[in-house]
């Protein structure tokens, strides 16, 4: 065994000797084999990971379509967790976070999807959409054109392309983009909503109509395009037509999200037609906990339904926008009397609404709202808060203002026509003497463009350059009630035209409202687009004219506003035509200021 065993040695001896021989190659030889060993254990635990990660996939799938989002984000997630390649994993968590409102954790789950698997156009356009909605309509241009060189034969990536054009204050370019799509793809009713929906944004409402009617046509079963055209009819006054067009979209295979949109457009062409108590009880959609617009009121009142109020204590919450707030609080009286000695009224409103609103029920108690956000299984909803209105304990009810409507204003003869908002009286006083110093007057106050003055809602406002006949009438001292910074729009004007529209040093219109409802107390007449400067200078009693691009819903189908005491609404016969609306206004001033001219003293 020894001399065996000795010989063995000698000959490894003599290899090692043998010249060429690296003695290294067995060692690299023995890590190749370990490399693809271990090469190959990697594969399986991959496979394994991909496995169970696309298991969960399936679960979050399934829990998406029971409309389980919070569920599905969940899965989605732990899909990512289990397997960090997995391309889909990190597009369905990326779905999840969108649609429950995390916009930014969402865009970038997307560019991790995308990175993962830059080959699926998919996930472009997500990350497009989801760029989009955060406001990087650049970055979601970018998007949609990588997706239409993945897939030129789709037409979403033309209809996504040619919409965040529009938005980019780009709708020439928009226009021709669809137009060329149409061209290759005329049978895609999409492309013809989109083209009209641009042309509808940009104030060519009637062409739009065609391009509607042919999305109809090609697509006679999807709903968009009847909403759609029911928004342009209602845009032109035409609500009959409007309503018709709503009531087909309803007939449609709809998503619940999509029918409570064409049900609270609906509502709304109701009220504009006059036809209040069907109106009003269908705005009630508003207060869907599913609405896209829900507000979430947190109190344990319970939501009045109309039950009798006499000594019972109700809590009244304001609408979303302040131009809303005033005018539903028309209703806030009759509740008033409704609860009577015995009971008492609350009123939540916007924080600079607090004093008005006191001063005009003194014997209710008003107080401010906290609006927050909440995350729930559909999305990002609102949060109104109003904890010091359970002081004392809870009320028996409570109701967002507008939701008296229906019990207290089923005609057009149930509104009073009386002002309801008393504005501080010293104040007032000081105002009009102020305003005398002026001028002789009468006192015109001027607002012209809401703050929010996005390119989609610039059709709706005329500019304030568009205003030289009616600032041209002689007579008249014209104030500004224009919140906001418009000192701009206010110094082109007096060099262009020679026109002082004076201002009030000190006031701030947008946050000072018990100011801005003093001054317009103070003023003879106010001249105004529909904004929340109208709106008050109404609630106190102050004559006003609105100037609408179009026939508008709160007329409820008259000549005016009826939620206020004096009022006329001055349209254009085609829609947004400022230059044919304004000479009509400066006629109707003309006609104001001579019988309201202040007597000369002899």
């Amino acid at each position: 065994m020894h001399a065996g065993f000795s010989g063995i040695s000698e000959q490894m001896a003599q290899l090692a000797t043998v010249p060429g021989l690296d003695a290294k190659a067995g060692t690299s030889a023995h890590e190749q084999a370990l490399s693809k060993l271990e090469a190959y254990v990697e594969e399986i635990d991959a496979a394994l990971a991909r496995r169970k990660s696309n298991g969960m996939l399936r679960r979050a799938i399934k829990a998406f379509r029971r409309h389980d989002i919070a569920r599905a984000a969940q899965l989605a997630l732990s899909a990512t967790e289990a397997d960090d390649t997995n391309a889909q994993a990190f597009h369905l968590l990326g779905l999840m976070l969108e649609k429950m409102g995390h916009l930014h954790k969402a865009l970038v789950t997307y560019e991790r999807a995308n990175a993962l698997d830059p080959n699926d156009p998919e996930l472009l356009l997500n990350l497009g959409l989801t760029a989009w909605n955060q406001g990087l309509a650049a970055g979601a241009e970018k998007m949609f054109r990588l997706y239409i060189q993945a897939k030129p034969e789709s037409p979403l990536g033309y209809n996504n392309l040619g919409s965040v054009q529009s938005d980019l204050g780009q709708p020439d370019t928009a226009i021709e983009t669809l137009r060329a799509a149409i061209y290759r793809m005329p049978q895609e009713g999409i492309l013809w909503n989109s083209l009209a929906t641009v042309l509808a944004e940009e104030g060519r409402v009637e062409e739009s109509l065609v391009f509607y009617e042919e999305a109809v046509r090609l697509e006679p079963t999807l709903p968009r395009p009847y909403h759609n055209l029911g928004y342009a009819f209602s845009h032109l006054g035409r609500l009959e037509e409007a309503l018709a067009a709503y009531d087909k979209a309803l007939l449609c295979d709809q998503t619940e999200g999509e029918r409570r949109e064409s049900r609270h457009s609906r509502s709304v062409c109701l009220m504009g037609m006059g036809r209040l108590e069907e109106g009003f009880r269908e705005y009630e959609i508003r207060n869907d906990e599913r609405f896209r617009a829900y507000t979430h009121h947190m109190t344990n009142a319970r939501l009045w339904n109309g039950e009798p109020l006499a000594g019972k204590r109700i809590l009244m919450v304001g609408e979303q926008g302040l131009g809303d707030e005033f005018m539903f609080a028309n209703i806030l009286p009759d509740i008033a009397n409704a609860v009577g000695d015995s009971g008492q009224m609350l009123i939540a409103v916007d924080p600079r609404l607090v004093s008005l609103f006191q001063r005009s029920f003194p014997k209710a108690r008003v107080g401010a709202y906290d609006d927050r956000k909440l995350l729930d299984p559909d999305g990002v909803k609102e949060l109104r808060l109003m904890p010091w209105a359970a002081e004392g304990g809870e009320a028996d009810f409570y109701a967002p203002m507008g939701t008296a409507l229906q019990f207290y204003r089923k005609r057009i003869e149930d509104f009073p026509g009386d002002a309801f908002l008393i504005p501080d009286p010293d104040r007032v006083a000081a105002y009009r003497k102020q305003l005398e110093s002026l001028g002789d007057g009468p006192f015109i106050g001027v607002c012209w463009r809401s703050m929010m003055l996005q390119a989609k809602r610039a059709k709706y406002y005329s500019p304030l350059d568009a205003w030289q006949p009616i600032l041209s009438i002689p007579g008249a001292t014209f104030v500004s009630v224009q919140y906001g910074d418009c000192a701009e729009e206010l110094a082109r004007v007096n060099a262009q035209q020679g026109v002082t529209i004076h201002t009030i040093e000190g006031l701030d219109l947008k946050n000072d409202i018990d100011g801005a409802a003093a001054l317009s107390a103070a003023l003879d007449l106010v001249i105004s687009a529909p904004t929340a400067a109208a709106a008050t200078a109404a609630s106190v009693g102050t004559d006003v004219w609105f100037l609408t691009a179009g026939r508008t819903w709160p007329q409820l189908g008259t000549d005016h506003y009826p939620w206020y005491r004096k009022t006329q609404v001055m349209s254009p016969q085609a829609f947004g035509n400022w230059s044919e609306l304004m000479p009509r206004v400066a006629f109707e001033l003309a006609h104001f200021v001579a019988e309201n001219m202040p007597e000369q003293v002899a």
